[in-house]
């Protein structure tokens, strides 16, 4: 496929057609608009909207008011590509404040993302139990300074279920060093890469590409054909050299109440 196509089955299939992130969350079609809501810690959102200019700020107004009358803050995920081309200043002239800027990539399952292994000394083991997933937390918190509360509430809601999230550790002897998710999603063709990172002092030593490797065996073990990734300035060009495509930008735009 090229880069249109892919794009198109993308906003379909993960988009358009989301499925919930979590079993205490639900998604919702309003007019033009598709959202997740749950409840706290769980992510609340916009995450696909087929809007013109007639229409996109009584959209807008529209999912402000059905968040904040449930009392909770939220985030309109924008991809670059979205229509109209200002909806990103009619969502900050709203109230709404940007994120850091990413990069919607897609890789082969079964391509080269596959080949990496681990450095020496370092081994890569799957979570399974709630211990794994503290595990997990605490190396969230240390790679990005932030509070790990949701994705350890993510995870334990989800630990039953390997067909729908699988987690890794990265382990130098007993300290865990870095961690990722993969959310997987039945019925399309795409797994997600999301939450790779690395404790400050093993950095730059190829562990994060072994969390990729893991990670994309395990998809195309299940049969998915595509990891997708919303990735950072710094994992960019490491994904780009394990063959993943640039397709379009991302921007979380947050409404606090």
């Amino acid at each position: 496929m090229d880069h249109a196509e892919l794009l198109t089955l993308f906003d379909r299939d993960l988009r358009e057609g989301a499925r919930p992130d979590g079993p205490d969350a639900r998604v919702e079609r309003a007019g033009g608009v598709v959202r997740q809501v749950a409840p706290a810690p769980g992510w609340n959102g916009v995450l696909w909207s087929a809007l013109d200019e007639a229409g996109a700020d009584a959209a807008i107004a529209g999912q402000i008011g059905h968040y904040t009358g449930l009392g909770l803050d939220f985030e309109w995920k924008l991809y670059g590509h979205d229509r109209p081309a200002d909806l990103g200043r009619r969502l900050r002239a709203a109230g709404f404040t940007p994120g850091p800027e990413e990069t919607l990539m897609i890789g082969e399952a079964a391509g080269p993302a596959r080949d990496a292994a681990p450095p020496e000394g370092v081994r890569v083991v799957q979570v399974t139990d709630p211990a794994g997933v503290d595990l997990v937390a605490d190396v969230h918190e240390k790679a990005f300074g932030a509070d790990s509360s949701w994705l350890r509430h993510q995870l334990l809601a989800r630990l039953s279920d390997p067909d729908g999230v699988v987690a890794v550790v990265a382990m130098a002897g007993d300290e865990p060093v870095s961690a990722a998710r993969m959310e997987l999603v039945p019925g399309t063709p795409f797994a997600g890469l999301w939450g790779g990172g690395t404790v400050p002092g093993w950095r730059g030593r190829g562990i994060y590409r072994a969390l990729v490797a893991r990670r994309a065996h395990a998809a195309a073990t299940r049969g998915y054909r595509y990891l997708q990734v919303d990735a950072s300035s710094r994992s960019r060009p490491i994904l780009e050299r394990l063959g993943f495509l640039s397709l379009t930008t991302t921007t979380p735009y947050v409404y606090a109440s």
